[in-house]
Order: structure tokens, then sequence, then C-alpha cells
């Protein structure tokens, strides 16, 4: 057995689970044939189809099969050979005894055939169990083979060895060093034959070792399709499969050294631009600016293959690695919607990762588990991880507990392909495959490039602190450009003289075009924009005027979205009885005129539908709402899976009202509804967070990507979050949308008053809102849109206001020449006489009803003012220091249900001094500090309550604070 190569890892056993994933029809079998004295491992699945064709076209290992899974079904429709040597073998006979002769079978003709591909054997056992080994062994380097024990390492030294993998001979499975010549039949589930059935084991060996045990390897036996693991198997074990034409040898060498030349000159020319200075000047437009290679990039190019344009579009990214992924697939979903594409065919989105990162960010396995779902699916990603085998300083062994990095990507089904990256024909190829299989079945695929990192982290990082062995064999290496240049110039694809000739010719282009950057003396951002909104921020070829008309409503525009919102579209649909009620509940309002917040959320929608303003809204939960107050989706009672979505009938012109239940991630769906509000400003794309605090989990997309998107790369978005918020005496969980952490992240200054309006809201990085009333939540959607550029809208929702008998508006609060209100003032009793009124209290959201009610049952409505802070960011201080001029005999106190270390205070406080310009006090009436963000106490939380209620209408309270 010495002449046989020990590639092999050993082959373990199959679960009853795993064989159910294993490709074609599979039956596991209790026991297998032995011969003689030889040991046996015994199979534990088999993969060949059952055939209905009848048994005469000679022995196989599928034929076998076959056989097999007859006799299961009918034990008398196999030869009786075939049946006692089954009722044997489940029987659990001893190796060597299942199989009898039985009486007249001396000569038949099946016997004949039994033994005519590899002599005559009269033991018909032995010739079973061997076409049984054979297709293991085949199996064996399609499962195991053909990742643990490639060539697809670029150094010798495996930093994340594949130890538990133990070799595993042709021996192992029974096969002896005198069947090397012997000829057997191939099964289906192999392409190594071409166009021959039968091979000699030598050859068949040879071939497995070509196809899997070279710079490739793939992992694709836990696909539990099929036709995926046949086309996959074609595309690398069909002999001589991987060719390339001289020219295409030409092409790659020229790609290679453009690609090397320009990271070359890069270091050269500009050692510093890594670290955020470019070549060519300053830079025109605002903003904080960012490195150059998180920078995004939007360009078109000419396909000469096809002769048609491309455009090709590098989303901005921040160093927090893989926090980009979601957000590519939001952007991609989003172009695939706009252009029609349902099929994923003219729109695609790659994805380039690392390796340290792909294996250990949680946000990669949320992106991948978004893949397959109907609302957020792209039809599949090409991945490519750079695998340089270590994550800055940290080696995979101690990074990660899988054997590869890209193990994330086996829980949707993707094919892994591994390449050494050191051959670029085998790279080019194994990109190809994903490309087609990406095509042919619009699934996630992923290239594992296992390469290394020749300058460690960074250009000025010394990496032989901490990998000293493993850079000593990278300074030994031969750049992978020298090493295919010297291939194709032994080979005679090129010469010497042609290669140096193309490296002079680039390197002659990149001069020209840095010479002709010195001349470029300012940095237009323009030429970083991943996503240029063309016309926008123009009106006939002038900028917009910063203005913003009304976003009020016709009374007959109202009446017909509440008619559409509080009925069914759609004959014989039968609704929830809950549900019924609910709809009669709209239809009563809409009489009456008035509306409360899930209605006028409603009327927002509808009627920026029926402008052409395409609607997303996503999360958890959200069709019917957490509280149960939207049902923006009714389902039949009666048929499973029908719906019915009545804002999508609102009008035959309107534009399409998409609303999705999202998976249970915050961090990556929030990232795919940011990416798609990043293609087209013409849309309202919303995410609403089960309860507010949920957004912790999120925290990352908002600090890198939402609040200083427009600071690091002058790029607008204007997403809104819904985050429900409120001190409710149910525990801290989900009490608090943490207002304070938008708020500490504006970047208005408390110390200076502002321009006002909407050049306020322009300057701002984000809007922040926490509304009162269900009026001011229909205009602030609105005007979301109708604004003359884009911001970020935070909006804390409420929770018991939803069906508060108090939170309502009326339509005549929604008419034409309405907007939204940044402060609603006191129009109550303290209107009469301003002068009298001894204590102006600000609030915002919730608390304002439970103030108000307190005010009633103290008899205080002529005395104490109630004003509502609606917009905090940007801060309202033209209308603050009206109403502080208006009771100008009043205390000013802050309230709020919150912590005093939370919620809004901190922000506040000083924002309203400066507007007052110091002149008195600003008292606070609220919860002390702590650290959890409400009690789970509910009689804990009613005392917290009646205290911060007495404090904000009792003046001596707010002295004993000094």
């Amino acid at each position: 057995m010495h002449r046989f190569r020990t590639c092999a890892a050993r082959l373990r056993p199959l679960t009853a689970s795993q064989a159910a994933q294993t490709a074609g029809q599979q039956r596991p079998i209790t026991a297998a044939p032995s011969g003689g004295a030889r040991t046996f491992q015994p199979i534990r699945c088999f993969s060949a189809p059952v055939a209905s064709e009848p048994f005469l076209n000679g022995t196989s290992s599928n034929y076998v099969e076959e056989m097999y899974f007859a006799w299961l079904e009918d034990p008398k429709s196999v030869h009786k050979s075939w049946d006692v040597f089954f009722r044997n073998a489940n029987a659990g006979a001893p190796p060597g005894s299942a199989y009898q002769s039985p009486l007249g079978l001396a000569s038949s003709l099946a016997s004949n055939q039994l033994s005519s591909l590899v002599g005559a054997q009269p033991n018909v056992e032995k010739l079973v169990e061997d076409h049984l080994a054979v297709q293991s062994l085949i199996r064996a380097y399609q499962v195991t083979h053909t990742h643990t024990h490639t060539h697809t390492h670029t150094l010798t030294l495996s930093v994340k060895p594949c130890s538990h993998f133990k070799p595993a001979t042709p021996g192992f499975y029974g096969l002896e060093e005198s069947d090397l010549e012997k000829v057997f039949r191939l099964p289906t589930t192999t392409f190594i034959g071409g166009s021959e059935s039968a091979l000699p084991l030598k050859e068949i060996i040879r071939r497995l070792e070509m196809a899997y045990c070279q710079h490739i390897g793939v992992e694709f036996m836990f696909i539990n399709d099929l036709e995926q693991c046949q086309w996959i198997r074609q595309k690398f074990e069909t002999p001589d499969v991987m060719k390339f034409t001289l020219e295409d040898k030409r092409t790659l060498l020229a790609r290679m050294v453009r690609s090397t030349r320009w990271r070359q000159r890069d270091r050269d020319t500009d050692g510093q631009t890594d670290r955020g200075e470019a070549a060519g000047g300053g830079q025109r437009d605002q903003g904080s600016g960012d490195v150059k290679y998180h920078l995004g990039m939007y360009h078109r190019r000419i396909n000469r293959v096809t002769d048609r344009n491309i455009t090709l579009s590098l989303v901005a990214n921040p160093s927090h690695l893989e926090a980009v992924d979601p957000v590519v697939q939001g952007k991609t979903k989003a172009e695939q919607f706009y252009c029609g594409d349902n099929d994923g065919k003219r729109v695609m989105s790659i994805l380039l990762h690392g390796d340290a990162a792909f294996a250990g960010q949680g946000i990669v396995y949320e992106t991948f588990h978004l893949s397959d779902l109907p609302s957020y699916t792209t039809h599949g990603t090409v991945h490519v991880v750079v695998n340089n085998q270590i994550g800055f300083t940290t080696d995979p062994r101690m990074a990660r507990s899988s054997p590869y990095p890209t193990d994330v990507a086996r829980v949707v089904n993707a094919p892994i392909f591994h390449v050494n990256a050191d051959d670029p024909e085998a790279v080019i190829y194994v990109c190809k495959v994903a490309a087609e299989w990406r095509a042919t079945f619009h699934k996630d695929v992923v290239v594992d490039l296992v390469c290394y990192r020749r300058m460690g982290h960074n250009e000025m990082d010394e990496p032989m602190f901490t990998q000293p062995l493993m850079y000593k064999q990278i300074k030994k290496q031969k750049p992978v450009l020298l090493k295919y240049a010297e291939k194709l110039i032994a080979e005679g694809a090129v010469s010497r003289q042609e290669y140096e000739e193309e490296i002079a010719k680039y390197d002659k282009i990149c001069e020209e075009a840095y010479a002709r950057s010195k001349d470029e003396k300012i940095l237009h951002i323009k030429h970083w924009l991943d996503s240029p909104w063309p016309g926008f921020f123009t009106l006939d070829g002038q900028p917009k005027s910063m203005t913003c008309a009304s976003t009020g409503l016709t009374e007959e525009n109202l009446h017909h979205i509440g008619q559409v919102a509080s009925s069914v579209p759609v004959e014989d649909f039968t609704i929830h009885g809950g549900q019924s009620r609910i709809l009669k509940a709209r239809a009563e309002m809409v009489r009456n005129r008035t509306v409360d917040w899930a209605l006028a959320e409603y009327m927002a929608f509808g009627s920026l539908l029926k402008e052409g303003i395409h609607i997303r809204l996503s999360g958890q939960d959200v069709e019917r709402g957490t509280f149960s107050h939207r049902h923006h989706v009714l389902h039949d009672q009666n048929v499973d899976k029908r719906i019915c979505i009545p804002m999508n009938h609102l009008s035959p012109d309107q534009a399409p009202y998409t609303v999705c239940n999202s998976s249970l991630s915050e961090y990556g769906v929030l990232g795919f509804e940011l990416g798609f509000a990043m293609a087209s400003p013409n849309a309202l794309i919303l995410w609403e967070a089960q309860f507010g605090d949920f957004h912790n989990t999120a925290q990352c997309i908002i600090d890198q990507f939402i609040c200083p998107g427009q600071a690091k790369w002058v790029r607008q978005n204007g997403i809104v979050l819904l985050l429900p918020h409120g001190m409710e005496g149910m525990g801290p969980e989900h009490s608090s949308a943490r207002p304070e952490r938008f708020l500490q992240m504006c970047n208005d200054d408390p110390d200076v008053m502002p321009d006002f309006a909407v050049r306020q809201l322009y300057d701002c990085n984000w809007i922040v809102v926490n509304s009162s009333c269900p009026g001011n939540y229909f205009h602030v959607l609105r005007r979301q849109i109708l604004l003359p550029f884009r911001k970020p809208l935070i909006v804390f929702t409420p929770k018991s206001l939803l069906r508060h008998p108090e939170a309502r508006a009326s339509f005549d609060q929604m008419l034409p020449g309405t907007h939204f209100q940044r402060l609603i003032p006191d129009e109550g009793p303290v209107s009469q006489r301003p002068e009298d009124v001894r204590r102006l209290i600000f609030c915002t959201g919730k608390v304002y009803y439970e103030l108000t009610k307190e005010r009633r049952s103290r008899g205080l409505d002529a005395t104490v003012a109630i004003a509502r802070i609606e917009q905090l960011s940007p801060f309202p201080f033209d209308l603050v220091k009206a109403e502080s001029e208006r009771f100008c005999n009043a205390d000013l106190v802050w309230c709020q249900e919150e912590h005093k270390n939370q919620g809004y205070y901190d922000y506040v406080k000083p924002r309203i001094r400066t507007t007052i310009q110091r002149a008195k006090p600003v008292w606070y009436a609220g919860r002390g500090p702590a650290a959890a963000p409400a009690t789970g106490n509910k009689n804990t939380h009613l005392v917290e309550l009646r205290r911060f209620l007495d404090t904000a209408f009792d003046l001596e309270a707010f002295r004993d604070q000094v």
C-alpha cells in the first residue's frame, strides 16, 4: 500500500441529519458487506437516485444501491440471491457471511454480468464491497480532501492547520494495491470520467487528485440540493476544465501589472495618503473627511465584450470592519427595485472581506441571514475573502474556533471556494465559477483568497514583533506578479521584453495622471460619492430654495385615505374580528374628522404614495405593529398566506408601499435600510425598532453612518428611525430609547443662537423629534420628503399614547397651510393673562399628558403654562424665546419622566439658558440620577411619578434644589 498517496482525510461517519442533507435521494443502511478478513468502514449513506429500469446494465455501486432501494420497497423485486444478501446484512451478519449462493444460480446470466467489469470473481460480496469502496473514496475527495489537503496555502507555514483530519488511503476503504489496475464503473455523482463511464482505480485516484488536491479547494457537499452539487462537481471534476488560452494569459498578466504597479506607485509617491492626506490640494466641500480608502466611488465604464455601460459603485465604509455589509445589500436591493430587476439579473453586489473580520464579526452572520428573505434578498452576493492568515497581530488560532474563516457561510448553503492566491489562473477560474453560480442559482457564494500581507498591517507596521516565522517566510516569497511573469515566459506565452514593456507602458500612464492631478488644486468630493442624486439639489438648473411648503392636505384627500385605511379593498377576504373592530373605529374617527397616531401615520404614508413617493417600512413586527396599532397587512383568516395591503389600493398611479417584518436583527436590518435609502432621495425609508432601546445593537450603524454621514462623506440620507419610548412602569428593558445618546451626538452649539427655520435644519447632522400629537407626527413625516435636502430623522414614538383618548388630532390641524410645529405653545387659559402665570414648564412627549392631568387636579390651569418642545434638535431657540418672553413673570422648569442623567435635561438646559441670556435659573423636575433606565417595580414607578409631579408644581421644591 506504500504506493498510494495519503493526501486524503478520514471520512467522518455521517449522522442521520447529515445524511439527509447529502445530494440525491439517500437512505441509510444498517450494515454493508465485507469480504474475507478485511475490515470495512460501514457506509452510512447512499447518494445515487433510485431507478426503475431493469437491473441488466452491469454491476456498479449505483446499480447495487438501486437494487437495495428496490428491495426495501419490495423484496421480491430483486433476485433471490440479493434478497438473501440484504436480509443477512440488515440482520447484522458478520463480515464475509452475508452472501449465500442460492440453488440453481451456478451459471446465471446475472453472475456473468456482475463480474464483467472486474474480471471473474466468484465472491459477489467482494465485488459489491469494492464498488462501494470506490464510491466512498470518491466521496471522501468531494467532502474532505478538496479543502483539507489541497495546496491552497501560499505559505508552507499553516497558521490554522486542520490537524483533526487524519490521512485516509484507499486501503482505509478495503481496497488493495492489486485493485489499482481494475476497472470500476463511475457513479453518476462524479464527472472525473469525462466521456468515459469506467476507469482503472489508479486513474480514478489521479483524476481526483487533479480535481481536488491542487490549488483550489471546494466546500460544497453540505449543500442539500442535488442539482447544485452536480453543477459544482462538473465545474471542478471535468478533465482539463481549467484551460486558459494564450490571449487569456496575456490579458491576465496585463491586469496584474496594473493592480500591482498602481499600489506600488501609491506607496512610493504618496506614502501618507492612507492616513487621510490626498494629493492635489484641499477639499472644496465641507465635511470632516475620511481616509481615502474609506471613501465611496461611482464610475461608469464600457464593457468591451458587450459594448454596454456598466456602473460601478463603491460604498463608503468606516474602519468598523464588516459594518458596511448590510449597507451594500440594502443599496443593491434599492437599485434592483427602482429598475424593476426582480431577479437580480441587472444589479448585483460584491462584498470584499478580511478573514479575521469575516470570522469574528457577528454582522456577517446577520447579513447572510438576510440573503434569502423575500423583502431583503439581492438574489445572490459574491463574497471575496482576502485571507491573509492574520488579524492585525493575532494568529487565526487565537481568533477563531473554526478551521476556516469562511465557515459562517455554510449556514446558508453557500459554496466556498478556497484558492491559492499565488496562482492567478486558479483565482480567475474560481471567480468565473462564482459569477456563474450567482447567475445560475441567484444565491450567495464565497471565494476565499488564501494569501499573505507582505507589509504587515500597514507600511509602517513591524509584523516581526508577533509573527516572526511567518514574516521570515514572506520575505522569501517572490511577488505573485513576478512568479506569474516567469511562468508565462517559461511557457513562451510572453517574452521578457514584452513583460517589461507592459510595465513601462502602465508606469507612463500613471506618471501622466499624477502630473495632471497637480493641476487640480481643489479635490471635489463629488468624485467620491457612491450614489450621486442627479437633479435633486437643483430645480431648472438652479439651486433649490431653502424653504419648505405646507405639509397639509385637502379635506378630500384626508377623507379618501381614511376610507381606505378603514376598509378591506379585496372581495371575499375574511379578516380577524379584532381587526374588524379596529377598522370600524378608524371609520368613526374619519367621520368625526380626527386621527389617532396610527391613522395619522396612514394619512402621511398614503398621501406621499399618491404623490409618487415610494415608502418602505421595515423592522420586527412592523406589519401589525408591536403594539397592535398599525395593521397595514391584513391576513385572510380562511386562506393560508393570502394577504391584503390596503395602502397599495389608494390610486391606480400611486407609488408602491413596501411593509415587511424583518428578521430578529437590528444591526443588519438598520444597515440594510440605510443602504436602501442611499439609492434615491425620492423615497421614504423607515426602520422601526420593536422597542426603542433595541437600537443598542445597531449602534455601530448609527455612530458610523447615520450620525456623521454628511460630515465624513458629504453624503445626505433621509432614513427615518422610529423608536418607541416611554416610562410605563414595565421595567428597564423596554422603557427608554436612550434619547440622551442621540442628543449628545447633535452638532448644534448650545451657546450660540443660530439662524432659524429651514437653514437650521440644513446645518444639523440629524433631526430629533418627540411628538406628543398625532397631527405633528403626520407633518414631520411629510416634511421629511418635502424638504429640499435630506437629513436622518429620529422619532421617539409613543406606546401608551397610541390609544390615549387625549392623543388625538383634528383634520383642521392637517389642512393646507398647516406645518409641523417645532414647539406647541400653551393656548389654554394661561393665554388670557400671561403676566399672571407663575410657572412655565417645558417638556416633551408623553409626560405632557401627565402634567396636564395633574394641573387640572390642582386647579392651576390659569397660573401654570406647559409648552411642548416637539423638535429637540435642531433646538427651537426662537420659539422657546417667544414663550419665555410671553410668560415673563414665570419661573422656568424643565420636566421629564426620565432620570436626570438620562433623557433631555443635559441637552435642553444650556440651550434654554442661552435663549434667555441666563436671566433666570432653569429648574429640574423629574426622576433622580440612576444607572438603569427604569425601575422594574410598578409601585416604585408610581412613587417616582408622584414625586416629580409634586416637584413640577411646587415652587418651594425648586428652591430646595439650589
